[in-house]
This record gives C-alpha cells, sequence and structure tokens, in this order.
C-alpha cells in the first residue's frame, strides 16, 4: 500500500469511526433478528434520558386493548442495562407473528426494580401525550401494525417535573 493509500484510509476511517459509536448496534436477547431482518419484530429507539443509568424494560403487549398495561398480561418483556454512553438506545424485539402491538417502555433510573419511583421515566409506540392525572395512554393511541421484517418504533422518555409530566429535554 502506498504512503498516500494509508493516509487516506487512515483519514477515512477517521471520520467513520465516530458515526459508528455513534449509532450502536441494537441490544437485548434478540437483537440479531434486527440485524439481519425477514421477521417480525420492533427495534425500539428509545431517547430522552435523563441519566445513562440503571435498565431498560421494554414490554409488548399484543391485539387486546384489555390486556394493555395489565398486570401480567404482556406478551413479551426484556430488560437491559441502559449504556453509560450518551445518546439514544435501541432494543431489538421479536414478535411470534406480523399484527397489531402496542409498546411500553420504562427507566428505571436507579436500577432498583421498584416500579413507582417518581425519578423513574416511561414512554410508549407513537409517544401520546401524558399527564399525571392521565398516566396510562388509549391502546388506540399507541398501537403500531408490524409486517414480516423489523420495525423502528421511536420512543421518546418522559419524566416527572413538578407538577407535570414529559421529556426532560427534546429527543435528537
Amino acid at each position: 500500500m502506498s504512503k498516500f493509500a494509508f493516509i487516506a484510509v487512515t483519514a477515512v476511517t477517521a471520520m467513520v469511526a465516530p458515526l459508528a459509536e455513534a449509532h450502536a448496534a441494537p441490544s437485548g436477547p434478540d437483537a440479531a433478528i434486527c440485524s439481519r431482518g425477514g421477521e417480525p419484530a420492533v427495534l425500539v429507539r428509545v431517547d430522552g434520558f435523563k441519566a445513562h443509568t440503571g435498565t431498560l424494560r421494554v414490554q409488548i403487549y399484543g391485539d387486546k386493548p384489555e390486556d394493555f398495561l395489565a398486570k401480567g398480561r404482556w406478551l413479551k418483556r426484556i430488560e437491559v442495562p441502559v449504556p453509560v454512553r450518551a445518546g439514544p438506545m435501541e432494543v431489538c424485539v421479536g414478535l411470534p407473528r406480523p399484527g397489531a402491538y402496542a409498546v411500553a417502555v420504562r427507566h428505571d433510573v436507579n436500577g432498583n426494580g421498584k416500579s413507582g419511583d417518581r425519578s423513574d421515566g416511561g414512554g410508549f409506540s407513537r409517544n401520546p401525550g401524558l399527564s399525571l392525572l392521565s398516566l396510562k395512554p388509549n391502546y388506540r393511541d399507541v398501537v403500531i401494525t408490524v409486517g414480516g421484517q423489523p420495525k423502528p418504533v421511536d420512543v421518546v422518555l418522559n419524566y416527572v417535573r413538578g407538577l407535570s409530566i414529559g421529556p426532560i429535554r427534546e429527543a435528537r
């Protein structure tokens, strides 16, 4: 390799490396499904973390509105540690078949596993508006349709802030 070619390759690598780092691979036990494609899945892209600590829980609900957010009625649940690096996080969740699904995400900021901690955050597919009086959105406001390929689903986290609930900062 010539000296010029070596310098050119080094320069391109230096420019591309931060981009690859900024867009990390999907996490979770189903990550390979989203990477290879060809199967029903959701690639949940979570943004708006108030801290890069604790754990992230992604729960998938099926096509029965009465099951949405009912205790133990989720179809699939994946819990992964939140990476220390700043920026959005992607979690892949494989699904049994194409169809209608709802995604609920919970950020357990301190990783204690306890629900109801006011420091924790959460969000839903289609990012419905929430309030302290209405923390549970209507199923029709969060339902998505998934086909035979992984479907990207953007979720912006909401946190309690005084007497309101909403994103800490604007998502990227």
